[in-house]
């Protein structure tokens, strides 16, 4: 061996190894400590990750609701049929545009004489073909895509699946006596995991819609009212350095995530849940006393 060899071979074994790239994927592996047994142990191992950092809040909810629709099924988030907005198959091109438009969405189910005969789906593009193409459609049954129906008892992990591989955004879900229960979206699915998703035609959050005087004398607050609105409007002080939203503070003097009818009183605020999830507080029932 050459001088320069064995000098080589020297500073070799004197360089400390480097440490291998790792994913975050698998340093939550590390982090992990047992096997989990349940999908809820899992969950509160991930949380345990999340408080080391190994992972970031919006992770930890993505990875939550992943493991959630697991157990869901298409009823617990479907539109119900009364909030379904459906066409006639008999109406006109102009005036269903029209309908089109004022509701803003892009995929529409199209029904016959009954509302339970669902005839097919009509993408908002292909309405707008029909209309202004040089050979115009003569009625709706022209532009119609498949409808695909799909029972309430239908997982959402399953659901999500046929999705991606159908490429159908747009199921009707269908009760036990055959009639028609509401539909389901894939943004429907997509929300449960990733959460609340807007479009330009949802409406804007404003104080007026977050916070409602009740006739009682106390107020509906939307759990994301920020809380220097809360402050603003209450005159209060709540410090909003550590939590952004009135829910998050409640959350965190209540100590977990609490579920409706359960109570607190901060200062001359008394708050009761209103509405709640698996996933976070929603709306709050809040009485102002008089200060001491």
């Amino acid at each position: 061996m050459s001088e320069d060899d064995s000098r080589h071979t020297a500073d070799s074994d004197e360089r400390p190894a480097e440490k291998p790239h790792r994913s975050w994927l698998d340093r939550i592996s590390a982090a992990l400590s047992g096997e989990p047994t349940s999908s809820e142990d899992l969950v509160e191992l991930l949380r345990d990750v999340q408080a080391d950092g190994v992972i970031g809040p919006d992770t930890l909810r993505m990875m939550e609701g992943a493991i959630a629709i697991a157990d869901m099924t298409v009823g617990d988030v479907m539109v119900a049929r009364a909030q379904m907005v459906a066409l006639p198959a008999d109406g006109k091109l102009l005036d269903l545009m029209k309908q089109v438009v004022a509701s803003g969405h892009s995929r529409f189910p199209v029904h016959g004489e009954d509302k339970d005969e669902i005839l097919g789906i009509l993408l908002a593009k292909d309405l707008l073909r029909g209309v202004v193409a040089d050979n115009a459609a003569s009625s709706i049954h022209d532009l119609l895509r498949p409808v695909v129906l799909i029972p309430e008892s239908k997982n959402l992990n399953v659901l999500l699946r046929e999705f991606r591989q159908s490429r159908n955004h747009m199921a009707i879900v269908i009760d036990e006596y055959g009639g028609v229960a509401g539909l389901v979206t894939i943004e429907d699915v997509l929300e449960q995991i990733v959460g609340e998703i807007d479009d330009e035609h949802d409406d804007a959050s404003d104080e007026g819609l977050l916070i409602a005087a009740q006739a009682d004398g106390q107020f509906v607050v939307d759990a994301l009212t920020p809380i220097a609105d809360f402050n603003a409007r209450f005159d209060a002080d709540f410090d909003d350095d550590e939590y952004d939203t009135i829910g998050g503070l409640v959350t965190a003097e209540i100590g977990h995530l609490p579920e409706a009818g359960e109570t607190l009183t901060l200062g001359r605020f008394s708050f009761r849940v209103a509405r709640a999830d698996a996933r976070r507080l929603q709306a709050l029932h809040v009485g102002v006393h008089a200060p001491e």
